[in-house]
């Protein structure tokens, strides 16, 4: 079950997130999504859980200029950040909760969610929200992570972080990012917000994640997730401390320099 400060993306998170987070996981599969909707040759796109538009970035590319792109997010300061770094042509900044969408019935031919729907506290009920607002055969194409074990970087501040503060390790990655991995899980909520016919493609989805340096990938995830509320809430180590016990662990499995490491992610398609 998610708590309130797993999506508390506030104060610095979205400038660390976008400077370090964005670069090392998130661009590859951002790519991947705006190939994938382009191919839908879609009039309107609703994006859900946009967070500083890495996405929203690659849609503007991707789609024809005609095509209207609305991007939108829990979080008004991610998408402040968002908006702050623009697209290269017009793209409208919404704030809008997944459980309760400010759109019109049957009014976008493709939504679009980048490891979002992880953060959803009842992901069939966002799922039936994405198919009220999707038009007759329109696409939904989301993404989540695999289990974290398949996430090089990620599984190794993990147990970093469980080595540290043995008592109570921070649960974050494993609960949230890396905890709707299950596709069976995932066709289930699919089906209960009215995606079962025809049933959806679940695709699993290797890359390579990159960092100039362990200490980069360190602060990412200490610093540049909800993460960084549970290492702080948390007695001994202080946030630094624990950002350097991160990179050093992570230094001593992928090298001392810039680092490599797999990643992996179910990319989702649904149509209504």
């Amino acid at each position: 079950m998610n708590t309130p400060n797993d999506t508390g993306f506030t104060g610095s998170i979205p400038e660390i997130y976008e400077r370090y987070l964005v670069p090392m996981i998130f661009e590859p599969y951002a790519r991947d999504l705006a190939s994938r909707a382009a191919s839908v040759q879609p009039s309107r796109v609703l994006e859900i859980a946009a967070g500083t538009g890495v996405v929203t970035r690659a849609l503007a590319e991707a789609l024809p200029e005609h095509v209207e792109i609305v991007a939108t997010d829990l979080n008004q300061a991610m998408l402040d950040c968002a908006a702050t770094l623009g697209t290269h042509r017009p793209v409208t900044w919404q704030q809008a909760d997944a459980m309760q969408l400010p759109f019109d019935d049957a009014s976008f031919d493709l939504i679009v969610c980048q490891f979002g729907a992880m953060f959803f506290p009842d992901k069939a009920r966002a799922f039936a929200e994405a198919r009220r607002v999707l038009r007759s055969g329109g696409v939904l194409l989301f993404n989540v992570w695999d289990r974290i074990e398949e996430n090089a970087f990620a599984v190794t501040v993990s147990d970093a972080l469980g080595k540290l503060y043995a008592a109570d390790p921070p649960s974050f990655l494993q609960r949230v990012p890396h905890g709707y991995w299950d596709t069976n899980i995932i066709a289930r909520d699919l089906a209960d917000g009215g995606f079962d016919a025809p049933p959806p493609r679940i695709e699993t989805i290797a890359k390579r994640s990159g960092a100039g340096s362990a200490q980069a990938a360190a602060i990412a995830f200490c610093q540049g997730t909800p993460m960084r509320a549970e290492i702080e809430a948390r007695s001994g180590a202080t946030l630094d401390e624990a950002t350097a016990v991160c990179a050093t662990a992570l230094r001593k499995r992928f090298g001392a320099s810039a680092i490599d490491g797999r990643i992996q992610a179910h990319v989702v398609t649904a149509q209504r």
